[in-house]
């Protein structure tokens, strides 16, 4: 099997995980160009992962280098754009979460996979956690029967990663776009990725950033302080499928809470699970209520999902194993992404087709 070459688009913090996880496919794979808009930016980057070529245009990148896969670590306005240059320049596409803007653009997106023939996978890295795995075994040897409802909550104090997350025009949206995502996807697959229905949302921005000092809007992932604060503050939704499996999710990058709280609960006829940290489950036997926590290190390892993220992309892109996290179910998401956000505009729920 030959090695793959690959490309890296933008060179920002979470294109940092996409390397190591190449990095520790060696036989696999070479890393052998990236590029960003910020030349010095793209330069250290370049030199610092021994990356021979560089670029800060994708098309040029596409049109010197002969890439069989690409990473697109951009922020989320340019997704759209550096997924459809890659793949119509004849490279498999990994792209990060969220997919895109809106449905729309990430339709545009899987229409140009199909065209190309090519893999696209989104960058729903919870899917490859340990977490995943044990409640996904669990639903399938029928230990939770079936799941019905489930609660998820991906909620901070004062969490707004700052620069261009805080600005809608590159972001598309707050915490439901940034954090929700991990925890809508992750409930859908756990549940057997159902087609999702209807949604009815509200959001929130009554708070704003820098609320008080020790905060986290130090984090300012690009350095620029220019970008207005644009976002909501807090997005909560009730989200139905089709086979009656229903989501009530909650995220927030501000909110008067003690702590900040990230757990999922599925509910199912035979147990219940909940991921916070470790897996736990909850259920009866012999007539006695019982909880249970398997044994080990059951919880998310933010390292070791990467890597299996980067891994699993690899590998179906060979062929081995089927994508776990495709271009469909990224529209999926986008859609209900979207109909949360019409229906905190209107106060009404909104069909998803």
């Amino acid at each position: 099997m030959k090695k793959l070459k690959v490309g890296i688009i933008g060179t920002g913090g979470i294109s940092h995980a996409h390397m190591d996880g190449y990095k520790a496919l060696p036989e696999l794979v070479d890393v052998v160009a990236c590029c960003d808009i910020d030349g010095e930016k793209v330069k250290k980057y370049a030199e610092k992962f021994s990356v021979p070529h560089y670029y800060t245009d994708c098309a040029e990148m596409m049109k010197n280098e002969e890439l069989d896969c690409v990473s697109v670590c951009t922020w989320n306005s340019a997704h759209k754009e550096c997924t459809i240059t890659a793949l119509n320049g004849g490279a498999n596409v990994i792209c990060e979460k969220p997919m895109a803007m809106n449905a729309a653009e990430a339709e545009e997106m899987l229409e140009a996979a199909n065209k190309n023939g090519k893999l696209l996978q989104v960058g729903f890295v919870r899917r490859f956690g340990k977490d995943a795995e044990i409640v996904q075994k669990f639903a399938k040897e029928g230990v939770t029967g079936d799941i019905y409802y489930a609660k998820a909550q991906y909620l901070r104090r004062d969490g707004c990663p700052g620069g261009w997350f805080k600005d809608k025009a590159f972001s598309g949206g707050g915490p439901l776009i940034d954090l929700g995502v991990h925890v809508i996807d992750l409930t859908r697959y756990l549940a057997g990725d159902p087609k999702p229905v209807s949604a009815f949302g509200v959001t929130f921005d009554n708070l704003g950033p820098n609320r008080a000092s020790g905060g986290q809007m130090v984090w300012n992932v690009d350095g620029n302080d220019k970008h207005p604060y644009t976002v909501e503050d807090f997005a909560g939704a009730l989200v139905k499928f089709e086979n009656g499996f229903t989501l009530q999710v909650e995220t927030s990058f501000n909110l008067n809470i003690r702590r900040d709280v990230g757990d999922v609960y599925l509910f199912g006829t035979k147990a219940g699970v909940k991921i916070s940290g470790n897996v736990e489950l909850y259920s009866d036997i012999a007539g006695s209520y019982v909880d249970i926590m398997p044994a080990g290190n059951t919880g998310f390892d933010f390292s070791k999902a990467f890597n299996a993220e980067i891994k699993g992309f690899i590998d179906a892109v060979n062929g081995v194993e089927p994508c776990r996290a495709s271009g469909e179910d990224g529209v999926w998401l986008m859609k209900i992404i979207d109909a949360i956000y019409e229906s905190a505009r209107t106060g009404k729920s909104v069909d998803i087709k």
